[in-house]
C-alpha cells in the first residue's frame, strides 16, 4: 500500500487531469440518451406473453388504443353528439391512427324488408325526445356498442383510436390533445389508454431526471458542509459524485441502452452511495490533521490511502456485488441498472482512492474551524457524545440488545405475509392523476382498461369452430372481472338477429352450415365494409381473436383470470395462444418476484463470501449477515404493514440495501479488530471504534439516507415508496452496525477479531 501511495503522490497531476478528461468525454454523450417508456420492452424477448402479444399484432394489426372519454349528463344530447362526430372524423385523419371506434364509426346491423342493412351506430343526430329514445333503444340492442363505447347510463361515450404498429406516441397524443382544444364543449374530457400512459411516463421520467439530480446534489452539499464544515471536505466527495454520475449516464447511449422508469434511480443512487468512500477518507483526514502529530500535506494524503484503502475497496466490492445481483432479475431495466450502478461505483471508488489523495497532497494542511473551537471549549461534539452513549449501553447490556433485535425482527416478519405484488402502470400515479381517473372511468363504465386476448386457429367460417368461439367468449364474459368481450362470433349472432328477426329458431343463433355463415359475410359486404372485422378475424378467415376487457388493473386478479382461461382451453389444439397487455403485466409480476428472491439470496451469499475472504473466517460472513437479515425482515414487514406493493421499483431494494448496508459493518469490524490488536478489551475496543470510525459510519449512512430522501418528490409513486423504504432499511443497517454488531462482538467474541497471542 505504501508503494501505491507513493505512486499517487508522484503522478498526482496526471491522475487529476485523467479523471477530469475521462469525465468530460463521457458527459458529452448525455444529449444522445433516449427514453423508453414501453413496459413491454422491459420483458425479455423470449417471454411468452411478449411473443404472443406481438403475434396478435401481426395477425390483426395494431391493438393499442388511445381513448378519449366524453362525460356529461346525457351523451345523446345533440351538441354532445355533434362534438363527438367532429372529433371522430378529425382523429381518424391523424397520422398513425389505423381506425376509430365511436358511436359514428361502429356499426349497427339491422333488418329492413328482409335485407341486412349496415349503418353507423348513430345514423343521425336526434332532434327531439322521441328520436333520442329510439336511438337509445337501438344502442341498447347493439352488443358492439352498449357498455363498450357508451356507458349503460349514457353519461360517458368513448372515441377509441386504434393505432398502427410502430406509431409514435409523442406525435399522436399531442395532435389529439390539440383537436380537443380546437373543438371545445361543455363536456368533461378524459384521455387514457396505453399510448397516453406511456407518453405520461416518458414525460415524468424526463421531469424526474431534470429535478431529482440537482435537488439531490444540493441536499448533499448541505449535508457535507454540516458534517465537515470545511471547503475541501465538501467539494472533494462532491466532485467524486459528479464525475461518477456524468461518467455512467454518458455510458448509457454509448452502449446502446435507453433510460427507463427505474433508471431514474441511478443518479440518486450514485449521489447517495458514491460519496461514501470520500466521506470516510475526509473523516480520516480530519482525524489525522487535528491530531498532535504535525503531518505534511503529502503525508496526510498517504496516510488516508494506506489506512483506508483496504476497507474502502472491500466496501466498494460488497456494494458492487449487491448492485450486480440485480442482474438476477429478468427485467431488462433492472439488469441494466445493476450493471450501470456497479460501473458508477467502480468509478467513484477509483476517484475516491486516487483523485482525493492527489488533490489533498496539493492543498496546505488545515485544521477544520469547528475542531479548533471544540478544543478550546473542551466540549465534545454532539455526535461523539451520542456514540459514547451507544458504547455505554452496548457494554452494559449486550445480551438485552440481541434479544430485543430478535424480538423486533419476529414482530416485523408478520407483515411479510401481507405483501401485495402488482405491476399495474396506473400504480405509478397518485389517485387524483388524470391517468388513474380515466382508467377508473373505463373500468367502471366501459368494460375495462386492460385486455386479455385468446386466438383460435382453423376454418373460422366452419359452424363448429364458430360455436366454440361463441361458447368460449360467453364463458370468459361470465367472470366477474371481465367487463366486456368481443369476437367474430358475436358479430355473426348480430347478423343472425337482423336476418331472422321473425324466426324464433335461428334468431340470435349461429347458422349450422358453413355456406350460411359465408353468405352472412357476403351480405354484410354489400352495405358494410369487410375491414370492420379486421380486429376480430384475419382475411383468410384462419385466425380469430376473443378479446376480454378486464375491469381492474390488479395484477393478482388478472393472473388468476388468465389461469382460469388457461384451464378452460387446456389441451384444445385450436386455441393458438393467449396474450394481450394483461398477460404482459402478469409476466412482469412473475419476473419481479423471481428476481427479488434470486437477487436477495445471491447478494447475501456473495457479501458473506467476500467478508469471509477479507477476514479469513467463516464466522465473519455469518456475523455480518445477521444485521442484514434483520434489516431485510424489517423492510419487507413494513411493506406488508403499510400496504406498499412489490413492483418494478421496490423489487430493487434488497440487493441495494445489502450492498450498501454491509459497508457499516465492515468499517466497524475492521477498526474493532485493530483496537483489539492494540491491546484493548472488548468493551474498550467497542467504545474506541464507535467514537472514531463510528463518526465516518454515521456520516456514511446519513449521506445515503439524505441522498435517497430526494426520491420522495418523484413523479412516480413506486419511486417515492422506494425512497422511503431505503431510508428505513439503511437506518436499520446503521443501528445494526452501531449497536447489534458491537453487542455480538462482546458476547460471542469471534476468534477472527481477537488479537493473536
Amino acid at each position: 500500500m505504501k508503494t501505491m501511495a507513493d505512486f499517487i503522490i508522484k503522478y498526482r497531476w496526471l491522475i487529476i487531469i485523467g479523471f477530469i478528461l475521462v469525465t468530460v468525454i463521457f458527459a458529452r454523450q448525455l444529449p444522445k440518451a433516449e427514453i423508453d417508456a414501453d413496459l413491454k420492452s422491459q420483458l425479455p424477448k423470449d417471454m411468452v406473453s411478449r411473443i404472443n402479444t406481438d403475434k396478435i399484432d401481426e395477425l390483426f394489426g395494431g391493438t393499442e388504443m388511445l381513448m378519449v372519454l366524453v362525460k356529461t349528463d346525457d351523451v345523446l344530447n345533440p351538441e354532445t353528439l355533434k362534438r363527438v362526430r367532429k372529433l371522430s372524423k378529425q382523429i381518424n385523419r391523424v397520422k398513425g391512427v389505423d381506425k376509430v371506434m365511436s358511436l359514428f364509426d361502429l356499426k349497427n346491423i339491422r333488418s329492413e324488408d328482409g335485407a341486412m342493412i349496415v349503418d353507423p351506430a348513430v345514423r343521425r343526430i336526434p332532434k327531439n325526445e322521441e328520436q333520442k329514445e329510439q336511438l337509445k333503444s337501438e344502442l341498447k340492442s347493439n352488443d358492439m356498442v352498449y357498455g363498450t363505447v357508451v356507458s349503460k347510463d349514457f353519461s360517458i361515450t368513448a372515441i377509441i383510436a386504434v393505432l398502427k404498429t410502430n406509431s409514435k406516441d409523442e406525435i399522436i397524443v399531442p395532435e389529439v390533445e390539440k383537436l380537443l382544444e380546437d373543438f371545445p364543449g361543455d363536456e368533461e374530457i378524459f384521455i387514457g389508454g396505453l399510448p397516453y400512459v406511456r407518453l405520461k411516463i416518458g414525460n415524468n421520467i424526463s421531469k424526474d431526471m431534470r429535478r431529482l439530480m440537482p435537488f439531490g446534489l444540493l441536499i448533499m452539499l448541505i449535508f457535507l458542509f454540516a458534517c465537515f464544515r470545511q471547503l475541501r471536505g465538501v467539494l472533494l466527495p462532491f466532485f467524486v459524485v459528479i464525475m461518477s454520475i456524468l461518467f455512467v449516464m454518458g455510458l448509457i447511449p454509448l452502449i446502446g441502452w435507453k433510460i427507463h422508469i427505474i433508471t431514474v434511480l441511478l443518479p440518486v443512487m450514485l449521489i447517495a452511495v458514491a460519496n461514501d468512500y470520500g466521506i470516510h477518507m475526509i473523516a480520516k483526514y480530519q482525524e489525522d490533521v487535528s491530531s498532535d502529530k504535525n503531518y505534511s500535506n503529502k503525508t496526510l494524503a498517504k496516510n488516508i490511502f494506506t489506512s483506508l484503502s483496504k476497507p474502502v475497496v472491500l466496501t466498494g466490492l460488497t456494494t458492487m456485488a449487491g448492485m450486480l445481483c440485480l442482474m438476477g432479475h429478468q427485467l431488462i431495466p433492472a439488469e441494466q441498472l445493476g450493471v450501470l450502478a456497479a460501473i458508477g461505483i467502480i468509478y467513484a471508488l477509483a476517484a475516491s482512492l486516487l483523485f482525493i489523495p492527489s488533490v489533498i497532497s496539493l492543498l496546505p494542511r488545515k485544521i477544520p474551524a469547528f475542531l479548533n473551537s471544540e478544543t478550546k471549549t473542551n466540549r465534545k461534539p454532539v455526535l461523539e457524545r451520542l456514540l459514547e452513549f451507544f458504547g455505554k449501553i452496548v457494554s452494559e447490556k449486550p445480551k438485552t440488545i440481541i434479544v430485543v433485535a430478535i424480538a423486533f425482527m419476529a414482530i416485523s416478519s408478520i407483515g411479510i405475509f401481507r405483501i401485495v405484488i402488482d405491476t399495474d402502470p396506473n400504480g405509478y400515479f397518485p389517485d387524483n392523476d388524470p391517468v388513474v381517473q380515466t382508467s377508473n372511468l373505463i373500468n367502471e363504465n366501459l368494460g375495462g382498461s386492460q385486455n386479455i386476448s385468446v386466438v383460435l386457429k382453423g376454418d373460422i367460417k366452419e359452424p363448429r369452430l364458430m360455436n366454440k368461439i361463441d361458447s368460449l367468449e360467453s364463458a370468459i364474459g361470465d367472470f366477474q372481472e371481465v367487463g366486456a368481450t368481443t369476437s367474430i362470433a358475436r358479430v355473426v349472432r348480430q347478423m343472425s338477429r337482423a336476418l331472422n328477426d321473425s324466426d324464433e329458431v335461428w334468431y340470435d343463433k349461429i347458422p349450422d352450415n358453413r355456406n350460411a355463415i359465408a353468405q352472412y359475410f357476403e351480405l354484410y359486404s354489400m352495405s358494410g365494409d369487410p375491414e370492420d372485422f379486421e380486429k376480430l378475424v384475419d382475411f383468410p378467415y384462419e385466425h380469430a381473436v376473443i378479446t376480454a376487457r378486464v375491469n381492474t388493473g390488479s395484477t393478482s386478479v388478472i393472473r388468476k383470470l388468465i389461469y382460469r382461461i388457461e384451464e378452460m382451453v387446456r389441451g384444445d389444439k385450436e386455441v393458438l395462444l393467449i396474450g394481450g397487455f394483461g398477460a404482459v403485466l402478469t409476466d412482469l409480476a412473475k419476473l419481479v418476484v423471481n428476481g427479488q428472491l434470486f437477487s436477495l439470496f445471491l447478494a447475501t451469499f456473495l457479501v458473506a463470501i467476500l467478508l469471509m475472504i477479507l477476514f479469513r473466517s467463516f464466522t465473519a460472513g455469518i456475523i455480518s449477515a445477521i444485521p442484514l437479515v434483520i434489516s431485510i425482515t424489517i423492510l419487507f414487514g413494513l411493506m406488508g404493514y403499510f400496504g406498499i406493493e412489490l413492483n418494478i421499483a421496490t423489487a430493487m431494494l434488497s440487493s441495494i440495501m445489502i450492498g450498501v448496508g454491509v459497508d457499516y459493518t465492515i468499517h466497524f469490524l475492521w477498526r474493532y479488530r485493530e483496537e483489539r490488536e492494540n491491546g484493548l478489551v472488548p468493551q474498550a475496543a467497542v467504545n474506541k471504534t464507535l467514537t472514531t470510525t463510528g463518526r465516518g459510519i454515521v456520516f456514511n449512512a446519513f449521506s445515503v439516507i439524505i441522498g435517497f430522501v430526494v426520491l420522495l418528490i418523484s413523479s412516480f409513486l413506486p419511486v417515492r415508496f422506494f425512497g422511503f423504504l431505503v431510508v428505513v432499511s439503511i437506518f436499520s443497517c446503521l443501528i445494526g452496525a452501531l449497536v447489534l454488531i458491537p453487542a455480538l462482538c462482546i458476547v460471542v467474541k469471534p476468534k477472527f477479531l481477537e488479537p493473536k497471542k
